[in-house]
C-alpha cells in the first residue's frame, strides 16, 4: 500500500513538473492606435524579479509555474494592467495610455492647457480624488484638496451655505463667494430663492473635475467677476467606445458628532441649590440633546450612461438624493437629470456641444437656532412625555420643543436648469470659431408657517410667509481661437465678446392670524384675520464683456501668457461703466535645459511668476442712482390746511433713501504669484510652492456722510485709500509608490499661511459681528480696524470677578473707567494657516483612505456661552454648563458682557473622511459577459475633531452680516454638524 502511494505522490509530482515548463506568450499593443509596444514588462503577478519585456513588435514569452495565475504588464506612459493567464496560453493584451502630470489637461478660462504649458496658479481636482460620503455640493468635494481655498460650511445642516476662500478675505461687501463656471456657463451669485447652498442643484456625482484659478493670470480672463478668485467645474462627458453604464447606490447614518456638557439632571440639582437658585424640579431624568435630534438615514442613487464613436459622443445620468440631518424636519431632496451630447461634422471641422442639467430640490428646514437653545438650556429634570403625549407643563412655561416642531415649518421647492449649446468651426488649420448660447433659469417657491396653537401657558395665532423668486440669466459669447506653430514658437491667440443678462424677480407676502381648524395656513390664505402684509421687487443687470489671451511658447522651455478683460455693468454709473483687467503671467521649464534634460532626479521643475488684475461687480443693483420714498413725519411735510391739527392731515412729501452716484468705481484687485512646481524621483514625488501677495483698493461700503447735515443717514461711496492685503505662502507635497505591486501607497497634503490686513481705513471699526440678544443686542464682537485682520475681536479684556461678584475687565487706557475706549483687539475670526493631509493605501482589490483638514491661529466667539452658560439662568432652573460656576463668588445678577471671557481657541484638527473599499471580479460570480467591476465601500465622515473649542464645532460660520458687511467666527447657536457612516454599491457595466 505505501508504494502506491508513492507512486501516486510521484506521478502528482511529475505533472506538477509538467506545468512548471509551461510558458504563456502574447503581443501587447496600444489600447487606441493598436500598435504593437516594446519594451512592456511582464511578469507573474506578485514575482516581478522574474519579468520579461516585449520585443519590437510587442511580443513577449514567459515561463510560469502553475495552471493559472496573473500577468502584471507595466511601462512608462501607460496605466499598468493586470490579466488573468492559464498555461500555454496566448494572450491579447492592449495598454491604455497614461497621461502623465505634465501631459494632463487643466481647464481654464475659455480654452484649456496642457499642465506643462500653465503659467498660472491653476489647481485641478479630479472626481477620483474628491471627498467622499453625503456630499450636497461641489464645495464639500474640495475641502482640504486645495491649498489656499478655505471652505467653511455655515452649519451642519444638509446642504449648508458655505463660505469659499480663495488666498485670504479680499472684500468687505460682496463676501467670500468665488465666481463658479460650469461646462463654460459663469452662473450668477444672486439671489435664487433658496436659503441652502446654491450649488446644491449640481449632482456631485456628474462633476469630472473642479479647477481653481487663484492668482489674476489664471482667473483675469474673467474680469470683473474675479476678484474673490474662479471655480471651474466640468461635468462628465462621453468617450468614443462601448457603452459604459454605472450605477452607484448609497445609503448613510447620520448621528450627532459631538455633544456640548450640560448638566445632567442629578448635577442641575446640585448647581440650582448650589447657587441658591429656584429649583423647579420634574423629576425626570432628560437628556434633551438626545431627545430633539435624530438618526438621520441619507440615501442616493445614481445611474449613468455613456459611450460614442469617432464622431458622436454622450453622456446621460439620473440622480435621487434623499439627505436627513440629525435635527427632525430638516431634508434636502434631490432629484436631478442630465444630457451632454456631442457632434462633429465636415471632415470633423465643425463641432458642436450639449450640456443640460435639470434639477428639482426640495429643501425642509427646522428651526435650528430655537431648537438648539432649546437642547442646551431646557431642565433637564422636566418630563419629555407624560402619558404618552408631549409633556405641556415644563418649567418656566416654555414650549414643548416637541410641538413647536410641529408647528414651525420651512419649505422651499426649487426648479433649475443649466443649460448650453456650443457651435464651432474651424476654417482653417488652427483657426477656429466658437459660440456659446446658455441659460440659466431657477424658479423657487419658499413658505415658512407657523401652526395655530393654544394652552394654557402659550398662544400662538398662526401665520404664513410665502416668497416667489424668479431669477432668469442668458449668456451670449463669442470667441476666436488661432493656434500656430512656427519652428520653435508656439502661439495661442484667444478674442472674445461676452454679454450676459440676468433678471431677478421676488414677490412676497405675510399673514397671520389663522383658524385652528386642522388646515395648514398656506392652505387656506382667505382665513388669514391679520393684516396682509406684501412686497415685491425686480432687477435686472447686464454685463457686456470683451477678453483677449496670447499664450506664447519657445521650444517648450519659455512660456508667455498675456490677458486683458473689459467690463461693463449696468450695475455702476454712466462716469465709470467699465472696467479694465490686465494680466501678464512668465513660466520658465527649467527641467527642459540642456542641464536638466538628463537628469533621472528631476523629471519637472517650472518656476512660474505672474501679475494682474481682477475686480468685483458683487455689490446690490442701483445703489448709483436715487431712492425716494413717501413720508409724513418730522420735517418730511409741512400743512397745507392751516385747521390741520395732526400729522394725520399732513400730506406726504417725498424723501431720499439713497442719494445718486455715477462715480462709483468697481472693487479692484492686483495681485502677484510666484510659483515652482516640481517633479522628483520618476515622479514619485511631486509637489507646488507659490508665494502671492493681493492687495484690494477702491472698497466700497455703505457708510455714514461725515458732514451731518444730509439728506440720508448712509451713503454709498468708495472708500479713497483703503486697502485689503493678503499675503501668503502656499505648499503642496504628494508622494506615491509603485502602483504596479501588489501593495502600494500614497501620501501627501498641503499648508497655506495667509497673513489679512487692513490699512488706510477711515473708521474706528467697522463692525462685522455683533451680539444678539441677552440684553447684548448690536454691541461689537469683531469688525474691521486699520491694521488689523478682517474679523478681528474687538472687546473688553475679562481679568475675573469682583469681590462684589461682578464682571472685572482691564482698564487698557489707565483713565480708572471701564468704557469702550478699553476695548483691545483679541484675536481674529481668520486662520493664520489652514492645512490638510492624506494617506492611501492598496493591497490587491482593497482600498484605504483617510483625509484630515484643520486650520489654526483663529478665535472662536462662544455666543451660545454668553447668552445661555451664565449664573443668572442657572439660578432660574435654565441648564447650562460648568462655565455658570466657575466662579463661586459670582451674582446671578452679573451681566454677560462682551468680552474675552466668552473668545475660545478655534484650531483643530478633523479626520473629515475615512473609505474602506474592496473590489469584486465579476468573474468570481459569474458575472464578467455583463460587469466590468463591483465595488463595495464603507465610509466615515467626520469621525473625529481634536479641538479646544467647547462648543458643536469649531468649523463655524453663522453666515449673518451687519450692515451688509459678512461676519465671521461667532457661533449663534448653529445647526451642529453630525457623524455619517455612509455604505456604498457600484456596479460598472
Amino acid at each position: 500500500m505505501k508504494k502506491i502511494y508513492a507512486l501516486l505522490i510521484l506521478a502528482l509530482g511529475c505533472i506538477s513538473f509538467s506545468y512548471a515548463q509551461g510558458t504563456v506568450s502574447g503581443v501587447v499593443v496600444s489600447d487606441v492606435e493598436k500598435v504593437p509596444v516594446p519594451g512592456v514588462s511582464v511578469y507573474i503577478k506578485g514575482e516581478p524579479k522574474g519579468a520579461v519585456t516585449t520585443d519590437f513588435d510587442g511580443n513577449f514569452k514567459i515561463k510560469v509555474a502553475v495552471n493559472e495565475g496573473t500577468l502584471v504588464f507595466s511601462y512608462v506612459g501607460f496605466k499598468t494592467k493586470e490579466a488573468a493567464f492559464s498555461v500555454n496560453q496566448k494572450l491579447n493584451v492592449s495598454l491604455a495610455e497614461e497621461v502623465s502630470t505634465l501631459n494632463e489637461v487643466v481647464v481654464v478660462g475659455y480654452g484649456s492647457q496642457k499642465r506643462s504649458d500653465v503659467t498660472g496658479a491653476i489647481s485641478s481636482v479630479k472626481s477620483e480624488n474628491f471627498n467622499k460620503g453625503v456630499v450636497a455640493n461641489a464645495g464639500q468635494l474640495i475641502q482640504g484638496k486645495v491649498a489656499g481655498v478655505n471652505v467653511v460650511a455655515a452649519s451642519g445642516e444638509p446642504g449648508a451655505s458655505q463660505d469659499i476662500i480663495i488666498r485670504g478675505v479680499g472684500s468687505l461687501r460682496s463676501g467670500t463667494t468665488p465666481l463658479y463656471v460650469v461646462d463654460g456657463f459663469a452662473l450668477d451669485n444672486s439671489n435664487n430663492g433658496v436659503a441652502s447652498n446654491p450649488l446644491n442643484f449640481i449632482n456631485p456625482q456628474d462633476i469630472e473635475s473642479i479647477e481653481v484659478l487663484k492668482d489674476a493670470s489664471a482667473s483675469a480672463i474673467y474680469g470683473s467677476r474675479a476678484a474673490n478668485g474662479v471655480i471651474v467645474i466640468t461635468t462628465k462627458k462621453g468617450a468614443k467606445g462601448q457603452t459604459k453604464i454605472n450605477l452607484n447606490m448609497t445609503t448613510g447614518f447620520s448621528t450627532l458628532a459631538n455633544k456640548v456638557d450640560v448638566f445632567g439632571a442629578d448635577e442641575f440639582r446640585r448647581q440650582v441649590v448650589a447657587v441658591n437658585g429656584n429649583l423647579q424640579d420634574g423629576g425626570a431624568n432628560t437628556d434633551w440633546q438626545d431627545e430633539l435630534t435624530r438618526t438621520g438615514v441619507s440615501q442616493n442613487v445614481n445611474l449613468s450612461m455613456s459611450g460614442g464613436t469617432d464622431k458622436s459622443t454622450y453622456a446621460a445620468s439620473v440622480g435621487v438624493d434623499n439627505q436627513e440631518g440629525v435635527l427632525r424636519n430638516s431634508d434636502l431632496k434631490r432629484y436631478s437629470g442630465r444630457l451632454n451630447l456631442s457632434q462633429k461634422a465636415f471632415d470633423d471641422k465643425f463641432n458642436i456641444t450639449f450640456n443640460l442639467t435639470a434639477t428639482k430640490l426640495d429643501n425642509s428646514r427646522p428651526d435650528a437656532r430655537g431648537i438648539v437653545g432649546n437642547m442646551l438650556t431646557m431642565n433637564p429634570t422636566d418630563a419629555v412625555y407624560v402619558n404618552g403625549e408631549p409633556n405641556v407643563n415644563l418649567s418656566n412655561d416654555i414650549l414643548n420643543p416637541l410641538i413647536s416642531e410641529r408647528l414651525y415649518s420651512d419649505e422651499t421647492n426649487n426648479n433649475r436648469i443649466l443649460a448650453n449649446i456650443v457651435p464651432s468651426y474651424e476654417f482653417i488649420k488652427g483657426l477656429t470659431y466658437k459660440f456659446n448660447l446658455g441659460v440659466d433659469y431657477s424658479m423657487s417657491e419658499r413658505d415658512i408657517q407657523v401652526l395655530p396653537y393654544r394652552s394654557a401657558t402659550n398662544t400662538t395665532l398662526g401665520s404664513l410667509n410665502n416668497i416667489i423668486t424668479n431669477n432668469n440669466n442668458i449668456l451670449y459669447e463669442n470667441t476666436l481661437t488661432y493656434n500656430f506653430t512656427t519652428n520653435a514658437h508656439n502661439f495661442t491667440v484667444l478674442a472674445g465678446q461676452s454679454y450676459q443678462k440676468i433678471q431677478v424677480s421676488q414677490k412676497s407676502y405675510n399673514l397671520s392670524g389663522f383658524p385652528d381648524n386642522g388646515v395648514e395656513p398656506k392652505n387656506q390664505i382667505e382665513t388669514a384675520s391679520e393684516r396682509t402684509i406684501q412686497a415685491s421687487s425686480a432687477v435686472e443687470n447686464e454685463l457686456q464683456s470683451f477678453f483677449g489671451r496670447l499664450n506664447y511658447g519657445y521650444d517648450n522651455k519659455y512660456l508667455l501668457t498675456a490677458t486683458m478683460r473689459a467690463d461693463g455693468s449696468s450695475k455702476f454709473g454712466k462716469n465709470n461703466r467699465y472696467g479694465y483687467f490686465p494680466s501678464v503671467a512668465l513660466g520658465w521649464n527649467i527641467s527642459r535645459e540642456d542641464f536638466l534634460a538628463e537628469s533621472e532626479t528631476i523629471n519637472n521643475l517650472k518656476l512660474r511668476a505672474s501679475w494682474g488684475q481682477t475686480g468685483s461687480q458683487e455689490i446690490p443693483s442701483k445703489i448709483t442712482k436715487a431712492s425716494y420714498t413717501e413720508s409724513n413725519t418730522g420735517n418730511d411735510t409741512y400743512p397745507l390746511d392751516p385747521s390741520t391739527t395732526d400729522l394725520s392731515g399732513y400730506p406726504y412729501g417725498s424723501i431720499y433713501t439713497r442719494l445718486a452716484n455715477p462715480n462709483i468705481q468697481w472693487e479692484v484687485s492686483t495681485q502677484t504669484n510666484i510659483g515652482l512646481d516640481f517633479s522628483l524621483f520618476n515622479n514619485r514625488i511631486s509637489g507646488t510652492v507659490d508665494y502671492f501677495n493681493k492687495v484690494s483698493e477702491n472698497i466700497l461700503l455703505e457708510v455714514a456722510p461725515v458732514d451731518p447735515i444730509q439728506p440720508t443717514s448712509k451713503y454709498w461711496t468708495n472708500i479713497p485709500n483703503m486697502q485689503i492685503k493678503n499675503s501668503g505662502i502656499e505648499v503642496a507635497l504628494d508622494y506615491s509608490s509603485d502602483k504596479s505591486r501588489d501593495f502600494s501607497y500614497s501620501i501627501g497634503g498641503n499648508i497655506s499661511l495667509t497673513d489679512n490686513k487692513v490699512e488706510n481705513s477711515p473708521y474706528k471699526i467697522l463692525t462685522t459681528g455683533g451680539a444678539q440678544g441677552g440684553g447684548q443686542s448690536g454691541a461689537t464682537i469683531n469688525g474691521v480696524l486699520n491694521g488689523q485682520p478682517i474679523g478681528s475681536f474687538y472687546m473688553l479684556n475679562f481679568t475675573g470677578i469682583g469681590p462684589d461678584g461682578l464682571n472685572q475687565f482691564a482698564d487698557t487706557n489707565g483713565d480708572g473707567k471701564i468704557l469702550d475706549d478699553d476695548r483691545v483687539v483679541a484675536g481674529s475670526a481668520l486662520p493664520d494657516y489652514i492645512y490638510a493631509f492624506y494617506l492611501n493605501f492598496k493591497y490587491k482589490n482593497f482600498d484605504l483612505g483617510f483625509n484630515f483638514n484643520g486650520a489654526g491661529g483663529n478665535k472662536i466667539y462662544n455666543h451660545v456661552a454668553m447668552t445661555s452658560f451664565n449664573r443668572g439662568n442657572l439660578a432660574n432652573s435654565f441648564n447650562t454648563t460648568d462655565r455658570a460656576s466657575q466662579f463661586l463668588n459670582e451674582a446671578s445678577t452679573n451681566s454677560n458682557t462682551v468680552s474675552t471671557r466668552y473668545l475660545e481657541d478655534g484650531s483643530f484638527l478633523r479626520l473629515n473622511n475615512a473609505t474602506m473599499g474592496y473590489n469584486i471580479s465579476p468573474k468570481m460570480i459569474g458575472l464578467d459577459n455583463v460587469m466590468d467591476n463591483i465595488r463595495l465601500s464603507i465610509t466615515g465622515q467626520n469621525l473625529f475633531v481634536i479641538t479646544k473649542y467647547s462648543g458643536y464645532d469649531p468649523e463655524i460660520n453663522t453666515g449673518t452680516s451687519v450692515g451688509d458687511i459678512q461676519s465671521f467666527g461667532i457661533d449663534y447657536f448653529s445647526y451642529p454638524r453630525s457623524r455619517t457612516v455612509l455604505f456604498g454599491l457600484n456596479a460598472a457595466f
